[in-house]
């Protein structure tokens, strides 16, 4: 099947083959920036969605030192160390050709987004798959190493991150409960409908139907009937008609 496949692969035009080698690595990077989607649509979801997201990445990076593990034990040679003509350059000698690391990380790339968005399914899964089928396409791995990878990264991945949530979903619920906190702290003092006080030295003015006090020095204005205040030590004031009386002859 491989030699089928490979002597298909020669036969198509040139910018089917340059994008089978640069599409694997572009993949991946869109992989990336749909995590960094993902995190930004469960940023205000329940700390468990983003912590999903979180952890996604981890869980991947440990299904592919599971799959670095097994090359090292199984230590399958490349199919393209025949002399077999393939589109992509065959490896250096000590990079072992099963599993995929490739598919171990397209397929877990794809398992972790489904968790924490499983609306990602119907297009995540045929771009994984597409991925690991380019690396038989360009020569650089049998069928068998591309069908292991992914199957080992659509289980590890997945199983990784949920393992590793229950760990981050706490932090997520830390860091929120902080950002909250200095939000709130940045807020103003006065709420809604608070009159601030006066400034220093300020004369706050009379509230409605209120009538202003005097100022310093000035007389307060008498109502009809009313005795004014008198200092210590000050005369009262007499009025104009006990004076008068006063000045009357027979008046004493």
């Amino acid at each position: 099947m491989y030699q089928d496949i490979v002597g298909f692969a020669l036969t198509t035009p040139a910018w089917l083959h340059t994008f089978a080698e640069v599409g694997t690595d572009a993949g991946l990077f869109l992989f990336a920036a749909l995590f960094v989607v993902a995190a930004v649509r469960a940023w205000r979801a329940p700390a468990r969605d983003l912590a999903l997201v979180i952890a996604g990445p981890a869980g991947i990076v440990l299904a592919y030192i599971v799959s670095e593990v097994v090359k090292t034990l199984v230590r399958e040679d490349r199919p393209c160390r025949g002399g077999v003509a393939t589109i992509a350059a065959c490896p250096p000698l000590d990079d072992w050709s099963f599993p995929s690391n490739h598919s171990v990380i397209a397929a877990g790339a794809a398992a972790t987004l489904v968790l924490a968005w499983r609306g990602l399914a119907w297009a995540v899964f045929p771009l994984a798959a597409v991925m690991a089928f380019s690396r038989v396409f360009v020569g650089v791995h049998y069928p068998h190493d591309v069908a292991a990878g992914f199957l080992l990264g659509a289980v590890l991945a997945p199983l990784f991150t949920l393992l590793l949530v229950g760990a981050v979903t706490p932090a997520v619920r830390l860091v929120r409960t902080r950002l909250a906190g200095e939000g709130a702290a940045h807020l103003p003092a006065s709420g809604f409908g608070h009159q601030p006080g006066p400034g220093f030295g300020h004369q706050p003015g009379p509230g409605f139907g209120q009538q202003p006090g005097p100022g310093f020095g000035q007389q307060p204005n008498l109502g009809l009937g009313q005795e004014p205040n008198r200092g210590f030590g000050q005369e009262p004031n007499r009025s104009v008609a006990s004076m008068s009386r006063s000045r009357m002859p027979g008046s004493e």
